[in-house]
């Protein structure tokens, strides 16, 4: 019993060690998707996991290079040091239960996806962005079943998920400032949808060398409901007849949160350590200009907009070791790199995490866990692209140095 429970928490500290380096990876990844208690050797088990991340980018050399008359001239305002993201917090809830000797299943709440960049209005580039943020919520079903083959045990893994999407950006669309009007010229969209998705798996472990492999693909979600607002009521918009006020009207859209593919593995390498590692594949290339469009075309203020993200697929690669240092506590550490998702507009270039974590069992139904992680964002550019014969992100240029992400983690498991 206690060797098992060695390699039980030994496996925790891995857990969580990955939850933390895997929350700030390209894309709108959050908190993704993660299915890693449907394998917890007890019967019924129940988790609840925090993290934190603090990404710190910050972008310089920002100059405003759409200067007509409606936007202004936006190149006198601030244009160095511009802090561009904010924290998060990424939770995540789960329960298992085993169903005789062959059938496993969880159902878990998380937030796979996010984002939240908040430079404000007073810098050059409030043409393009002043505030976005984006949220998720996902509900999901997962079960298995497994049976012997030759030492260990071979999984086949499906299950089913809801989730729901949302957000808003705000951004300058007429400068009024030279004119004194009480209006602010900033217009806001707000969108949200949701849809269902599924996933499908297999796995091979073998308990008594805390070896397991895994490979799990998981479903775009297609938001086919997206829709919203545009409200442009404290602007004003040119037309023949000289500036009138612009309105708030309905819009509709359509996106699909991307589909993944991971594969995990781990195993002992000798008494009392454990070598891990994954490799994850996200079809984030399929998010690239979400057009939005009004419901009403009859008036001509009700104009269409979209959300340019031009993003690449992400691949994150994660390798590390763990230790056990007595029957209650083990730790692990890893290094972990994620593909930045931009590739000459936008800032989510390639990122290098190193984490540790531990894992502390004071009795056999008790787990908990910490771990934290620092990394690099490296540095790049973002300027004006083309896309099937159109110039995308021509409001703004600028460039980013390399800077810091933090993040740190706790989650505590019950078992039984």
């Amino acid at each position: 019993m206690a060797h098992n429970k060695i390699k039980a928490a030994m496996s925790a500290a891995v857990v969580v060690l990955l939850s933390t380096t895997a929350a700030y990876a390209g894309g709108l990844e959050r908190g993704g998707y993660n299915i890693d208690l449907l394998f917890d050797p007890s019967t019924y088990a129940a988790e609840a996991a925090a993290t934190y991340v603090n990404p710190q980018r910050e972008l310089d050399n920002v100059v405003d290079i759409h200067t007509a008359p409606t936007s202004g001239d936006l190149n006198g305002r601030p244009n160095d040091g511009i802090g561009d993201t904010e924290g998060y917090w990424v939770p995540r809830i789960g329960v298992k239960a085993g169903i005789g000797d062959s059938v496993d299943c969880m159902a878990d709440y998380s937030q796979p996806w996010g984002a939240h960049t908040n430079p404000g209005s007073n810098w050059a580039g409030a043409n393009d962005n002043i505030e976005t943020k984006i949220e998720s919520d996902n509900y999901a079903a997962t079960c298995s079943y497994k049976w012997d083959v030759g030492q260990g045990q071979f999984r086949v893994i499906g299950g089913a998920f809801y989730q729901e999407v949302g957000g808003f950006k705000e951004r300058l669309v007429t400068d009024l400032s030279p004119f004194g009007s009480p209006l602010s010229g900033v217009g806001r969209l707000d969108l949200e949808g949701s849809g269902w998705g599924w996933r499908t798996g297999v796995a091979y472990e073998i308990p008594e060398y805390a070896l397991r492999a895994s490979l799990v693909y998981n479903s775009a979600v297609d938001l086919d409901n997206l829709g919203g607002t545009i409200d442009l009521t404290n602007t004003l918009l040119p037309t023949p007849g000289g500036f009138v006020p612009g309105t708030k009207y309905d819009v509709s859209s359509f996106a699909s949160m991307p589909d993944s593919l991971e594969l995990k593995l781990q195993t002992g390498i000798a008494p009392g350590w454990l070598a891990f590692g994954s490799v994850k594949w996200t079809d984030w290339s399929q998010l690239q200009v979400i057009q939005v469009t009004a419901n009403d075309t009859s008036d001509p203020r009700n104009l269409p907009t979209s959300l340019d993200l031009l993003y690449r697929d992400g691949w994150t690669i994660s390798g590390g070791v763990g230790h056990k240092f007595n029957d209650q506590w083990s730790g692990a550490v890893s290094l972990t790199w994620d593909r930045g998702t931009s590739h000459g507009y936008g800032t989510q270039t390639d990122t290098w995490t190193v984490g540790t974590g531990v894992s502390y069992m004071p009795t056999e139904n008790v787990e908990l866990r910490l771990a934290g992680a620092i990394g690099i964002l490296t540095s790049g550019s973002s300027g004006p692209q083309t896309y099937q014969g159109e110039v995308v992100g021509d409001d703004v240029t600028y460039d980013f140095g390399t800077d810091i992400v933090s993040a740190v983690s706790t989650s505590l498991k019950i078992k039984f």
